[in-house]
């Protein structure tokens, strides 16, 4: 690479590598603009973290009266930004930077193997293996089976609802009160281990769902902080860019039994907010000296986003889709409501989709 010429290049001596390191590689492009750049850390915070928390504060506060098909259209939303996520923002940046083809991908061990696949592959396995690790981890140390236990079903599944169950408010939960579980259930001991049970099998998933987006929201906190003359562009669409993912992992988050953690959504949703402000302000400390287009910047982003497109192919089809859309057992007696959530899905994706075309 060192004694490459592209002033006078030779096809009979130069290699494939060389041509492409060459047109892909980049020097540090910064080009001033820093009260703007200050700015977006305040106002991608400032939206970002509004977004995560409504679905949150909404489900929350009843006296809101927030309408349920509000609340349903950001879950379900939220459902086709993070899919999209996955595949257009992530899986696609991922072979950009170190699949086959690219100067990473050529070079050295890198150009043996489609390494960019096997991460993300790897990422898919190891997530599914920890699933079922926290499934039955958790199914063992409270000593009950899924099928065998109604309490468990009525627990974390939502109860079948009418076909004008959209027009109805959104109450604190879709499920009774805990003076109503108790009449219910006298055996109120047993519903407490219960509902413990499906928060810890619940959080486990969107813990892993959070890290892989946070994964990606500090890498273009990064690049927002040192883009040259793109930061014009990608200044307003990370701000719909992290706003959008924020309303997903709210909207996840909202469908979570807390119980006495009442704390822990708010610790979530301002970690989600602060991360790509945090990854903005450490890439304008080092502007003159981070290069994003660098062979080692390429490698580390490009692994970080094949680990991270693991993750929410995963999360995304899996917990998700699958959950809510394939494993329902109302769907048939709210066929109104379904079509609705797959609209507000596909709107998701869409939208997600096409905002990958800025960044």
């Amino acid at each position: 690479m060192s004694s490459f010429n592209p002033s006078n290049v030779d096809l009979n001596t130069a290699s494939k590598e060389d041509i492409i390191c060459y047109l892909s590689l980049s020097e540090n492009e910064y080009n001033g603009h820093l009260a703007a750049r200050i700015s977006s850390i305040f106002v991608i915070f400032v939206t970002s973290t509004a977004f995560t928390l409504f679905p949150v504060v909404a489900q929350r506060l009843p006296r809101w009266r927030i309408p349920r098909h509000v609340y349903l259209f950001a879950r379900y939303f939220g459902t086709g930004v993070i899919v999209a996520t996955a595949f257009i923002h992530l899986l696609d940046p991922a072979y950009q930077r170190i699949g086959p083809g690219t100067c990473i991908g050529m070079s050295g061990v890198w150009g043996e193997y489609s390494w960019c696949a096997a991460i993300v592959l790897s990422s898919v396995i190891l997530i599914f293996l920890m699933d079922v690790g926290a499934e039955v981890y958790v199914e063992w140390k409270y000593n009950v089976q899924r099928e065998a236990n109604a309490t468990a079903a009525f627990i974390t599944q939502p109860a079948c609802s009418s076909p004008h169950a959209s027009s109805d408010r959104l109450t604190a939960r879709e499920m009774p009160s805990p003076a109503r579980i108790k009449d219910i259930y006298p055996h109120a001991d047993e519903v407490s281990v219960t509902s413990e049970r499906a928060f810890r099998q619940d959080i486990a998933a969107f813990l892993i769902l959070e890290f892989g987006i946070i994964f990606h929201s500090v890498i273009i906190g990064l690049n927002l902080g040192v883009a040259g003359d793109e930061f014009a562009t990608l200044y307003p669409v990370l701000v719909f860019h992290q706003s959008f993912e924020g309303l997903g992992i709210g909207a996840r988050m909202s469908a979570l039994h807390f119980g006495k953690r009442r704390w822990l959504p708010w610790v979530l949703c301002l970690a989600y907010g602060l991360t790509t402000p945090v990854a903005i302000a450490i890439g304008l400390g080092v502007r003159t000296l981070y290069n994003p287009g660098s062979k080692a910047a390429l490698t580390v982003q490009g692994v970080l986003d094949a680990i991270s497109a693991g993750i929410l192919i995963y999360s995304g089809l899996v917990e998700l889709l699958a959950r809510d859309f394939l494993f329902d057992p109302c769907r048939t007696k709210r066929r109104g409501q379904i079509l609705y959530m797959l609209g507000c899905t596909l709107l998701g994706a869409g939208i997600m989709a096409l905002v990958g075309k800025w960044a």
